[in-house]
């Protein structure tokens, strides 16, 4: 990478398909624009852990036309090792199908151009990546190298997981679209998991109007934010309770606020506060329970293990199971007060990270803000577009209620289109 050449460049992959399908480009020449710009960043970027050859590339590949894309190294991939970003698995072998997931992506059109760098078994411990947006600025975790890797345009397409705030947090510091799905919407099949009732998909595009490009190809149908002129119904919330939110953030909410009530949405405020801030508490102890079960493997070697994951999973060998029912009970009862209130409006828009990504690389950020959601299951857009006076990044949380992934990209992609105005706060 020159000098001259800046490390963030999205890769809208909308524009991409568009192209394909119009016979301006194909996908031979996205493999070679890939492999072009990984070669140009990634001994900067290290946003990869397995990179593979090109593949053959038919004439008709599904709606995606065979573009790139990456993959999350908790996820198999025919071909490659799973090694989930730990030393445990270094000597691991390829394997031999893969995972659901990665199906069904395959069937929209998308192949796999490899693995991408993930904190240890998708915990605290970071990886090797930068953040394209700003180099000495952390990524966020744990899917860091999929998001590292749309911001950078080195594939216009990646995929990640979450189970508190591991797709949600790195968009957000990085400067891109993320779509965390409805938990159990699709099958964990062939994912390396955490925390069975927290595990969820996602992925990462270059704007929302990305992501729902890549939706109608996965999901079949039309492209969700075609119809995205109507003003949504939104509440805002602002995380008052959990103390953490920045000014700077803070400011930039409230200017997004009344940049949306005067594109004309109808805004309120959030009624459930305290509810979130109590299933956030929740949070923490459901997946400390369910990692140290799920990771009884990694548990009985602890002291191979960064400190953050040990200290995660003795935490959770030591909770009481009455605490566990009693978390789970706290979801249960915030669930249903939380979807009673979508009966009022589209989306709850809010904060998706405490403040834009914090200066160094030894830590991935606090996930605090995407706990609650996460504990819920329910499905989140990230809209990028807001940015600190310096220029970094502050992402966007837009949430919906359950499997309302195609209403929900459309309320995110007029939401993103109001935050043009006022890129830098």
């Amino acid at each position: 990478m020159t000098s001259a050449e800046p490390l963030y460049a999205p890769w809208s992959l909308r524009d991409l398909v568009d192209d394909i399908a119009a016979g301006r480009t194909d996908a031979a020449a996205a493999w070679e624009r890939s492999a072009a710009r990984i070669a140009a960043t990634e001994r900067t970027l290290a946003a990869w852990v397995a990179r593979g050859p090109r593949p053959e590339i038919p004439t008709a590949s599904g709606p995606l036309g065979g573009v790139p894309v990456g993959v999350k190294d908790i996820i198999d991939v025919a071909g490659y090792p799973t090694r989930c970003g730990s030393g445990l698995r270094a000597d691991s072998g390829p394997v031999d199908r893969d995972a659901e997931i990665v199906r069904l992506w395959r069937a929209a059109g998308a192949l796999p151009a490899g693995k991408t760098v993930t904190t240890e078994f998708a915990y605290f411990a970071p990886g090797p990546t930068r953040n394209p947006a700003a180099p000495d600025h952390t990524p966020g975790g744990s899917s860091s190298g999929s998001a590292a890797a749309v911001a950078a345009g080195q594939v216009p397409l990646a995929l990640g997981s979450q189970t508190a705030a591991s797709v949600t947090r790195p968009a957000a510091y990085c400067g891109v679209a993320a779509l965390v799905l409805t938990r159990g919407l699709l099958p964990t099949t062939g994912v390396t998991g955490l925390a069975h009732s927290l595990d969820s998909h996602g992925y990462y595009a270059a704007e929302v109007r990305d992501l729902a490009c890549a939706w109608a190809a996965l999901r079949g149908g039309s492209d969700p934010s075609a119809g995205s002129g109507r003003p949504p119904r939104v509440a805002f919330w602002t995380a008052a309770p959990l103390d953490v939110v920045q000014p700077v953030m803070a400011d930039a909410i409230g200017t997004l606020r009344e940049r949306l009530r005067a594109g004309g949405a109808t805004v309120t405020d959030f009624a459930a506060e305290q509810a979130v801030a109590e299933t956030t508490a929740a949070h923490r102890v459901v997946m400390a329970y369910e990692a140290a079960r799920t990771r009884a493997p990694e548990l009985a070697r602890a002291d191979a293990l960064s400190a953050p994951l040990a200290e995660l999973l003795r935490t959770g060998a030591a909770t009481d199971p009455h605490d566990y029912e009693q978390a789970r009970g706290i979801v249960g009862r915030t669930r249903r007060t939380v979807l009673d209130l979508f009966t009022g409006y589209d989306a709850v828009v809010g904060p998706a990270a405490p403040g834009p990504a914090p200066a160094g690389l030894a830590a991935t950020g606090d996930p605090v803000l995407s706990r609650a959601w996460q504990a819920l299951g329910l499905p989140v857009v990230t809209v990028p577009g807001l940015r600190t006076p310096q220029g970094l990044p502050l992402g966007v949380q837009v949430i919906g209620p359950p499997r309302s992934e195609a209403a929900l990209l459309r309320t995110a992609a007029w939401i993103q289109d109001h935050t043009r105005p006022v890129r830098t706060l």
